[in-house]
């Protein structure tokens, strides 16, 4: 097989504009000036032909509390079993380990996995059993 032996793909080929008078030249079948004839022209998804949209009609209700959520880095009790000989851990230590992304977010402790070692743990937020399985190894939740 060779590429002078290859037939072309049986289809209807596409109709190139702008291209001499003959077929859709000139204005490339945008019809004349305008809008619509402008590359980008038309009108935007809501528009409606200049009455005042729906979307600016009615009134605005509700309130969204997104912007304002605090938001936690979360270290497990399980990532935190690995570093027994050490007595204290904190966000610096967190940040040197690789176990938090920046020393500057807030950072949560979590109770999956068991904790073995006496530790004081300083973290900015715990969970309830998070507190309890620390205190139950002998080592100390500090909020800092």
């Amino acid at each position: 097989m060779h590429l002078g032996n290859l037939t072309p793909n049986p289809r209807k080929l596409m109709t190139r504009v702008g291209r001499g008078n003959a077929s859709k030249g000139k204005t490339c079948g945008r019809g004349g000036k305008g809008q619509s004839a402008r590359t980008s022209g038309g009108n935007h998804l809501y528009f409606e032909g200049g009455q005042m949209p729906l979307y600016r009609v009615w009134p605005k209700r509700g309130f969204n509390n997104a912007n304002f959520k605090t938001s936690y880095q979360l270290v497990n009790l399980q990532t935190l079993s690995k570093y027994n000989g050490t007595e204290e851990i904190t966000k610096e230590f967190m940040v040197a380990e690789g176990l938090i992304q920046s020393g500057k977010e807030l950072v949560k402790v979590l109770a999956k996995g068991e904790i073995k070692s006496a530790l004081k743990v300083h973290a900015d937020k715990f969970s309830k059993s998070a507190i309890d399985k620390i205190k139950a190894a002998g080592g100390e939740a500090i909020i800092s």
